[in-house]
C-alpha cells in the first residue's frame, strides 16, 4: 500500500486557491499588530482569503501573562489551546494553512507550532503570506467566517518546549545550541523598544528570523537555508537546538524554517527573553 507523503511546512498561493471550495482544508488568518492588539481582527473583517477563520495572537495562541513570570506570550494551557483549535473547526482530519501579513512571523508560524506541539501535523504555512495572494489576484472576502466546532484531541508532544532551566542547562554544554531569533541590534543590546532589558542570553548565537525571507518575503529556497543554519550549528542537531525571541513567537519562524531546510525538530523556549528577564539571578550578555 502506497503511503501519502509527507505535508510540507509551506504551501504556495497557487496550490491553496485549488483548495478554497474544499471542506477537509480549513485557513486561519493570524493577522495581528503589536502596536494595536485590535488591528489584525479589524484587517481579517475588512478582507481575508475566501473561507478563512481569524486565530488572535493575544487571545487564542497565548495564555494569560502573570506579571514577573511569564513572558509576553506565554502558551496557554493545552486544554485551552484544545477548545480553541475546536472552536476554530481543526480535527484530525483537517489541513490547515496558516497566514498573516508579516512573512509568517507574527501568527502563522505560532499556529503552525502549536498545532504540531499538540499532535495536528496536517499544517502549513502561506508561503508569501497576504501579499502573496492579493499580489496573485486571487478572491477575497469581507465579514467573519464561520465553521462548525470540533473536537480536537490534544497530544502534547513535551520535548518540543524547553523552559528556562533547560536553556541554563543547554547554553553550558557546548553539545547544544541556543538560537536568538530577534534582530541583531537587539541582540546586542544596542536597541531595546519592547523589554526592560537589553541584551542576550550569554552563549546564545545571533540568528534574526528576517534571515529565513528573501525581500519579496517568501521562504528563502530549502538549500538556501539548510546552508545558513548548518553555519550556525555545526554538527549539533536540531533536537539539541533551541530557538528563542522576544516572546516566543517569532522564534517558532526559525523551527519552521529548520524544519523547510530538512534539519528536524528545534525546540522552543515559549517564555523567550521577556521571561527570562524576570528573575534578575539569571545572567544577560551584551
Amino acid at each position: 500500500m502506497k503511503s501519502n507523503p509527507p505535508i510540507q511546512p509551506l504551501i504556495s498561493v497557487d496550490e491553496l486557491a485549488h483548495h478554497l471550495d474544499d471542506l477537509s482544508w480549513l485557513i486561519v488568518d493570524c493577522r495581528f499588530s503589536l502596536a494595536d492588539a485590535s488591528a489584525g481582527r479589524r484587517r481579517y473583517e475588512d478582507s481575508h482569503i475566501p473561507g478563512a477563520m481569524y486565530a488572535h495572537l493575544n487571545d487564542d495562541l497565548s495564555g494569560p501573562i502573570i506579571p514577573g513570570v511569564t513572558g509576553r506570550h506565554p502558551l496557554p494551557a493545552v486544554e485551552t489551546a484544545a477548545r480553541t483549535f475546536g472552536r476554530l473547526g481543526i480535527h484530525s482530519g483537517v489541513r490547515v494553512v496558516a497566514y498573516d501579513d508579516m512573512g509568517g512571523a507574527l501568527g502563522a508560524a505560532r499556529l503552525w507550532w502549536m498545532l504540531r506541539w499538540l499532535g495536528h501535523d496536517a499544517v502549513q504555512v502561506l508561503d508569501g503570506e497576504w501579499q502573496a495572494w492579493l499580489a496573485g489576484g486571487y478572491p477575497t472576502r469581507a465579514g467573519v467566517e464561520t465553521r462548525p466546532p470540533a473536537a480536537f484531541i490534544a497530544r502534547p508532544r513535551a520535548e518540543r518546549i524547553a523552559t528556562a532551566e533547560d536553556v541554563e542547562t543547554m547554553r553550558l554544554n557546548p553539545s547544544c545550541r541556543v538560537l536568538d531569533a530577534r534582530s541583531a541590534a537587539r541582540f546586542h543590546g544596542r536597541e531595546e523598544t519592547i523589554d526592560p532589558v537589553a541584551g542576550h542570553i550569554p552563549g546564545a548565537l545571533s540568528a534574526p528570523y528576517t534571515d529565513n525571507l528573501t525581500p519579496q518575503g517568501t521562504f528563502r529556497s530549502a538549500t538556501e537555508l539548510r546552508g545558513y543554519y548548518l553555519a550556525l550549528l555545526g554538527d549539533t542537531p536540531a533536537d539539541q537546538t533551541v530557538v528563542y525571541c522576544g516572546s516566543g513567537v517569532s522564534a517558532t519562524h526559525s523551527i519552521l524554517a529548520m524544519q523547510v531546510a530538512g534539519l528536524g525538530e528545534a525546540r522552543l523556549y515559549p517564555g523567550s527573553w521577556s521571561e527570562w528577564i524576570t528573575d534578575p539571578r539569571r545572567p544577560v550578555a551584551s
